[in-house]
């Protein structure tokens, strides 16, 4: 019975074991997050940029894996959103929501970007999981 014990003891242990995370790992993590900022500047640039950084460094390690297609998934569906709300300016509430997603899309990016660079696992809120 102290052999089976034992066992399920070690098994315990090296499951509770955190993988432990490169700084480069953490940092491409980040830029994951930030690479959505390019929107400012290039059209599409907040999906082009992810997507860059997720196809180039996802087989490197499942952290920037995970975190690649959360920024992904987030930039796919604010576009969606931003769509949506220019389509809605026709009746005014569409500038009021443009103002608020921008927002929102300022600050959680922000957080996700925090959250990577610790080396943290976060999911964007109201994203809708396009890449899984």
């Amino acid at each position: 019975m102290s052999e089976n014990s034992t066992s399920s003891q070690e098994e315990t242990n090296n499951e509770a074991a955190p993988v432990e995370l490169s700084q480069d790992d953490k940092t491409m993590g980040m830029f994951c997050h930030l690479a959505a900022f390019a929107g400012l500047i290039i059209p599409f640039g907040s999906i082009i940029g992810p997507l860059v950084i997720w196809l180039t460094k996802k087989d490197q390690s499942e952290f920037i894996d995970h975190h690649g297609k959360e920024s992904l998934n987030f930039q796919i569906t604010m576009a969606i959103a931003f769509l949506v709300s220019f389509v809605l300016m026709i009746i005014v509430i569409g500038i009021f929501l443009v103002i608020g997603l921008a927002i929102f899309e300022l600050v959680v990016i922000i957080i996700a970007a925090i959250k990577a660079n610790d080396g943290e696992h976060y999911q964007y809120p109201f994203a809708i999981r396009f890449i899984k």
